[in-house]
């Protein structure tokens, strides 16, 4: 019989978030696949667990996945757990989760804490629709072609941020975004928790010395969201002269045009086949 894999949801900060049910998994297990074995080891000390540990961190994850699929196979029950959070957000956990699949090995789902979900419902932005990146590329031709692609997006952005890249990245967002409105969110759960509501210019005039470890929310590009409310009322034949005058070409505007309605663009196309 396959044993089952468990991802299992640990504290951001404040240990006393540890559900219930993630504690009996925790000791049910047979085995615990931790990003940093001595950080879960003091969770596992706290909760008074003494289970097998094996690290499964990003550098290792193709390596440590046919070991750990092995061992599921062969019947064990792991429990995966990442430093903070949920496994596989912006964390190890999305490449065993496939093996898993593939081999038809069940994977259950432990919910509990996760720093972008807490950030967002305290920022006092638009929750209804997000947008989550995560982090941003190290490579700063890179991060300037993310933050282009994102200009326009007129959902709520979510980012992580390491304290010693925090303005380097908010000047980014600066220079692309416009002065939008901006929450970080700080040390989530912990002593030092901190919420920073204002726009990126002040943002920057402000901070001094960042520490912690940041979540980085920016408002939706207002301006996209009004231009396509105007759009969405035209017929399509308007909308598609809109883009035609702008110079696309037929491609181009069945794409934007499907964008724009939130349309699967294959319908846009076969309206205008019939037409």
């Amino acid at each position: 019989m396959k044993g089952k894999l468990y991802l299992v949801a640990t504290p951001i900060g404040n240990l006393e978030d540890i559900t219930i049910r993630a504690i009996r998994i925790l000791k049910e297990v047979d085995l615990i696949a931790a990003e940093d074995t001595r950080h879960t080891l003091k969770l596992l000390n706290y909760l008074e667990i003494k289970k097998p540990l094996i690290s499964y961190y990003k550098q290792t994850e193709k390596n440590k996945s046919e070991i750990l699929i092995d061992k599921l196979l062969n019947g064990t029950n792991i429990a995966l757990v990442s430093d903070a959070g949920t496994p596989g957000i912006s964390d190890p956990g999305a490449e065993i989760v496939k093996k898993c699949i593939e081999k038809d090995i069940t994977v259950i789902p432990i919910p509990g804490a996760c720093a972008l979900i807490n950030a967002l419902i305290c920022s006092g932005l638009n929750t209804d629709e997000f947008l989550f990146v995560g982090f941003l590329p190290v490579n700063q031709t890179e991060k300037k072609n993310k933050l282009e692609e994102l200009k326009k997006e007129c959902r709520t952005l979510i980012f992580y941020e390491a304290p010693h890249k925090l303005i380097n990245s908010l000047k980014k967002m600066l220079e692309i975004f416009g002065n939008r409105n901006v929450v970080l969110a700080r040390e989530i759960t912990k002593i030092h928790e901190e919420y920073y509501r204002t726009d990126l210019k002040t943002c920057l005039e402000k901070i001094i010395e960042p520490k912690g470890e940041y979540v980085i929310l920016i408002e939706g590009n207002k301006n996209r969201e009004k231009e396509n409310l105007i759009l969405n009322e035209l017929s399509l034949e308007a909308h598609y002269e809109y883009y035609l005058n702008k110079g696309y070409n037929k491609k181009e505007i069945i794409k934007k045009i499907a964008s724009d309605r939130e349309k699967n663009k294959n319908e846009i196309y076969q309206y205008f086949i019939k037409k």
